[in-house]
């Protein structure tokens, strides 16, 4: 196994902060879509604006679909951050 690789996986392993923003970024992202999906699952207009509520629909499911993306990379951020400063520490 190359050098670097064990390296990584040496710090990863000791590093509790970026494990927990690793898995909690995974987490979110699943948590926003699946909210998203219930939310949007019976979304229903009535009267004059029942013709825009596909289009309606689709874009508050682009938003959550953003806010899930922003999450995800936002943690994964804090990971590399918490994985440097680890990394400092240990080597």
């Amino acid at each position: 196994m190359p050098n670097w690789l064990n390296e990584f996986l040496y710090v990863l392993a000791l590093s509790k902060k970026t494990q927990w923003a690793i898995i909690l970024g995974c987490f979110f992202f699943v948590g926003i879509h699946l909210l998203g999906w219930y939310m949007l699952e019976n979304f229903e207009l009535h009267g004059p604006a029942k013709g825009v509520q596909d289009v309606i629909a689709q874009k508050m499911a682009r938003k959550y679909d953003k806010v899930a993306l922003i999450a995800l990379l936002s943690f994964w951020v804090l990971a590399y951050k918490c994985y440097q400063k680890d990394k400092k520490r240990l080597w």
